[in-house]
């Protein structure tokens, strides 16, 4: 699943073609059409012939949320709501495109939380602020808020999050005598001693499998330890890669590349989960198998919506279909410690929602925002196992271990830097190119200095 992963390629042309479009510096609120009232959106009888636009981002939403969504908004505002999915892919490239053009904007967009501030710091979107304490306000993830934010004013808003936690083989921790861990010190340890002991004597096994160029995950280290990737001083940003608390947590992490993990250099945070099963399948994006693995990992760190891609493999007897069984006595999940014992900061995955500037039907586009953010709706993110916007409907994602952990994970994540030029930096792979290198540096202080070097120029882009 591509949501972690929320975080398409937008090249600096393509930031700089949208710019040109919608403005730089923080957006006006006049960039936003002529309202045309709010009775409007509640006279169904009016809207009969009106239709709005709802860019959804990958599969993540399923159909029976797109189903109420459409239904609900057609018997609310007697407007019709049309669903258009948009791939991970080329999101950014499509965006950038579609929200100056007012013929052609969709209403309402939802994109990755990383993706945010770029576009948001354009004025590609319309400012919701009068609307902020109406949809939840306060008990909106804050990080997610922070990300659609601009001088204090809300352009885009939590969708959905998916808390990042680690899964384990329990079975294989047991067979080499470790413990959950209860501090980032103990986590660190346990897998150093799980991959020394390796139990069941399996060729290039991983304790913790974790990605060389797997930046995503492997920031929580840098997190914990009270550093940034970037910061930003007076009216600018810069990166923080050579800061003593980012030196802290990444010399941590390469410590655990050379003793625990054996994932490869060049590997990011894609289905770790494949090394988690006994056996599983390597398929490309239109779904064929193109490779098999088996069992090389005890422990991943993922979203928690990976869960559904870990266990047994079985048929379903309804259905037909493969699908995997959790077994709790072979699998196990928990939240990753930090310093303190309480939950290491993580980065979070999932998506914010905005109103284009430039649609033409702003109030119909609010109203479609009220039914996102109504409690019902709230309900269903969480009954779906993807985490509400809203913190007053947790409970809706039950208590099991996997609602449990991520809760307690969620309750302290953090997002990437709301620079506006974050999304040149992750289209460029700096990081991934940063984090590859990690393992075999003799001097990391020298390698974080000379892409801190790369980096900040790219962060101040608009």
């Amino acid at each position: 699943m591509k949501k972690y992963l929320g975080l398409a390629a937008l090249t600096t042309a393509a930031a700089l073609s949208l710019t040109a479009c919608g403005g730089s510096g923080a957006p006006a609120a006049s960039s936003a059409p002529a309202s045309t009232g709010s009775a409007a959106a509640g006279d169904p009888a009016g809207n009969a012939g009106k239709t709005i636009t709802l860019w959804l981002a990958g599969g993540d939403t399923p159909d029976e949320l797109r189903t109420y969504l459409k239904d609900t908004f057609k018997t609310k505002t007697g407007a019709t709501l049309k669903i258009e999915e948009q791939g991970w892919g080329d999101l950014v490239t499509k965006m950038t495109t579609a929200l100056p053009d007012a013929n052609n904007t969709p209403d309402v967009v939802e994109m990755g939380n990383t993706q945010s501030p770029t576009f948001t710091n354009i004025g590609a979107f319309l400012d919701v602020s009068d609307m902020f304490e109406e949809l939840g306000g306060a008990k909106l993830i804050p990080s997610f808020v922070e990300a659609g934010s601009v001088d204090g004013k809300k352009f885009t808003l939590p969708y959905y999050a998916g808390s990042r936690y680690m899964f384990q083989r329990a079975d294989v921790w047991k067979e080499a005598g470790v413990e959950t861990p209860k501090t980032l010190d103990e986590f660190n340890t346990a897998v150093k001693t799980i991959t020394e002991k390796n139990p069941r004597d399996i060729k290039n096994f991983s304790g913790f499998f974790l990605g060389g160029q797997d930046w995503r995950n492997g920031i929580s280290w840098v997190f914990a330890n009270g550093g940034e990737l970037a910061k930003k001083e007076g009216d600018q940003w810069v990166s923080t890669l050579s800061d003593p608390n980012t030196l802290k947590g990444l010399a941590q992490l390469q410590d655990l590349y050379k003793s625990a993990s054996q994932a490869p250099a060049d590997a990011k945070d894609a289905t770790p989960w494949l090394y988690i099963n006994d056996a599983d399948q390597i398929l490309d994006e239109a779904g064929k198998p193109t490779g098999k693995t088996s069992l090389a990992a005890a422990t991943i760190m993922a979203p928690g919506w990976a869960h559904w891609s870990i266990g047994d493999l079985e048929k379903d007897a309804k259905t037909g279909k493969d699908v995997r069984t959790w077994d709790d006595k072979k699998f196990g999940a928990f939240v990753l410690p930090g310093n303190d014992g309480k939950p290491a900061p993580v980065l979070a995955g999932g998506s914010n929602i905005g109103i284009s500037a430039k649609s033409q039907n702003p109030d119909l586009a609010k109203e479609l925002m009220r039914i996102i953010f109504s409690s019902d709706y709230q309900d269903m993110l969480g009954k779906n196992g993807l985490g509400p916007a809203n913190s007053d409907n947790n409970a809706s994602m039950g208590d099991d271990q996997f609602a449990k952990a991520g809760i307690a994970s969620a309750s302290n994540s953090k997002l990437t830097p709301a620079a506006p030029g974050w999304a040149a930096v992750e289209s460029s792979m700096k990081l991934e190119e940063f984090f590859g290198k990690i393992r075999d540096t003799a001097d990391l202080a020298a390698l974080a200095k000379e892409y801190d070097a790369q980096i900040t120029p790219m962060l101040n882009l608009k």
